[in-house]
């Protein structure tokens, strides 16, 4: 296990289904990240990155293998890049004859990519501006995997705000758990304060990772589109919240953007011995495991 991770975290603005231009755009993307004195152990990018969210029905034109999805990451990575470098990104993936959003967690820089898990996305929006059942299905499981330097999750989007998959990753011994995004800006935050000016929505995702980081003593990064799709503006914002709580480092709003920050693995450990919320959970999980048991013969 690694003591600590370079990680950096990148907003992107995808052209809306234009895969092809997109990934030719990543060429560039990856030499500016990864051919630097401060080179990154993981990239994280959004949900959807190299298509856009809102394709719709447009699914079954956009969606590949993750095979192909991975070895498309590679070619664009080995085109301008020596060594390795894991990366996380979101993409609609066709998966035994069934559309899916889901997210990928891939090793890059080798003659083959090194797929260390797909997630796919459980809580599926459908509701507001949202389709999402119209078009994939539900993803069924939720667990961590190991990578080159320690125990990783993933989620999307939704998935994160609903408690019970934090739990269950860090049930899973995760440490870093990764949330590529596309959230559209929805309501205002009346704030004086300019640092704090920026959609409800943005703060509410912040707060969200600083409660979810906190309450597992883990890392939680939120990475999130950017840019406009038919009308609706995704207004960035992705934030990495660290063991206590606290915002380890925030994205601007609005605009493309990279940013890097080394995570102290320790810091964890720092953390649950302050706080053993996470110790408490597994000595009481028999007993909360038959409680949700019975809530769910509820009729």
């Amino acid at each position: 296990m690694a003591d600590s991770v370079n990680l950096t975290v990148v907003q992107f603005q995808p052209r809306k289904n234009d895969y092809t231009g997109n990934l030719k755009r990543f060429e560039q993307l990856f030499d500016t990240l990864v051919n630097v004195e401060a080179r990154p152990d993981v990239i994280a990018f959004s949900e959807t990155v190299l298509t856009g969210y809102f394709v719709e029905g447009g699914v079954r034109d956009v969606a590949l293998p993750a095979t192909t999805f991975a070895s498309d990451l590679n070619r664009a990575y080995r085109a301008r890049c020596k060594g390795q470098v894991d990366v996380v990104a979101g993409f609609y993936e066709v998966h035994e004859n069934t559309y899916f959003n889901s997210a990928m967690y891939v090793t890059l820089g080798g003659d083959e990519p090194i797929v260390a898990h797909v997630h796919r996305k459980l809580f599926l929006p459908t509701y507001g501006l949202f389709d999402e059942e119209r078009f994939v299905e539900h993803g069924l499981n939720i667990r961590a995997f190991d990578t080159r330097w320690g125990r990783a999750a993933l989620m999307i989007c939704e998935d994160a705000w609903h408690a019970v998959t934090a739990t269950a990753a860090a049930l899973d011994g995760a440490q870093i758990i990764f949330v590529p995004s596309a959230s559209p800006a929805r309501g205002a935050w009346p704030q004086p304060d300019e640092e704090m000016r920026g959609p409800a929505s943005t703060h509410r995702w912040e707060r969200l990772a600083r409660d979810r980081a906190e309450e597992h003593g883990v890392f939680f990064a939120v990475i999130q589109l950017t840019g406009n799709e038919g009308g609706k503006a995704f207004p960035g914002g992705s934030v990495i919240a660290g063991p206590d709580g606290d915002v380890r480092a925030r994205a601007p709003l609005w605009d493309e953007a990279s940013i890097a920050v080394t995570l102290d693995l320790q810091d964890i450990t720092r953390a649950r011995a302050s706080s053993p919320l996470l110790a408490d959970l597994r000595t009481m999980l028999p007993h909360m495991l038959r409680s949700l048991q019975r809530a769910g013969e509820r009729e």
